[in-house]
């Protein structure tokens, strides 16, 4: 079920990060995403206050809303909901991708299913996790159940042909994920830390918004790409150059009434 819902065009509200979008801003996050492995807290901080403008823009202030934050790792996002006056709350189901220091609260669980009653959420949040579950779908299903009817459900992941599809072993993923794999080993004396089909899954944009579409607990507010300076929603409604050149898929969804 799609609509061209109310709310913002995602510009970042003024004293705030760049605008959005703005070659400015794309450069600002292209950099820091150079330094996540030297530097991951600034690259993370700035990402989480990117993040907090755009759920802004398309929903007003957060200050006194409830947001749950799925899969959002060391915190960096739900720190900064509680930074702008947000009750949020981080839900994880990694206890190895927290960091020495979580949010307060933080809770271990499973995004299929979260300790959560039906319909609490102002504000559903999931950054980069749709490409590390194996149920796509589910997982979106469990994020519309904890949102309120007219809430926002904001969820962006990595397309698996974007530039940046394999991770850590990216662009090589094009030649193929066990060659790829092969050859992040060779280069670092380590083993990657994603695996395809085991906690990294190829997921492509068409599919993704004909499903999204398809379902009648949540409208289309906006699928843009998420960090390109230009025509956000334009790259995205071109098929096979949006796998290519969308880098991230930002879908701002809309919980529908029962």
């Amino acid at each position: 079920m799609t609509a061209a819902a109310g709310g913002g065009r995602g510009r970042a509200e003024p004293g705030r990060g760049p605008r959005d979008p703005s070659f400015r801003r794309s450069l600002t996050l292209f950099r820091a995403f150079l330094h996540e492995q030297d530097d991951p807290d600034a690259c993370y901080a700035l990402l989480a206050r990117d993040a907090a403008d755009q759920v802004e823009a398309y929903d007003g202030p957060l200050a006194g809303r409830t947001v749950v934050d799925v899969g959002g790792g060391s915190g960096h996002f739900t720190e900064e909901f509680r930074r702008r006056g947000a009750q949020a709350h981080l839900f994880e189901p990694d206890v190895r991708e927290l960091g020495e220091k979580p949010p307060d609260g933080t809770v271990i669980a499973d995004g299929y299913l979260l300790p959560l009653y039906d319909g609490v959420a102002d504000v559903t949040f999931s950054s980069n996790v749709l490409e590390h579950v194996a149920d796509p779908q589910t997982f979106l299903s469990e994020l519309a159940r904890v949102t309120r009817p007219g809430g926002l459900i904001y969820v962006s992941f990595t397309n698996w042909l974007s530039p940046w599809g394999g991770h850590e072993w990216a662009p090589w993923h094009y030649f193929g994920a066990e060659r790829a794999r092969a050859r992040y080993r060779r280069r670092t004396g380590k083993e990657a830390k994603h695996t395809l089909g085991e906690n990294l899954f190829a997921v492509h944009i068409g599919p993704t918004l004909r499903q999204v579409r398809a379902r009648d607990d949540v409208t289309v507010v906006s699928a843009r790409s998420r960090y390109w300076p230009f025509l956000t929603e334009a790259v995205v409604k071109v098929p096979g150059i949006r796998e290519l050149a969308t880098w991230n898929l930002l879908l701002i969804l809309r919980r529908c009434s029962p």
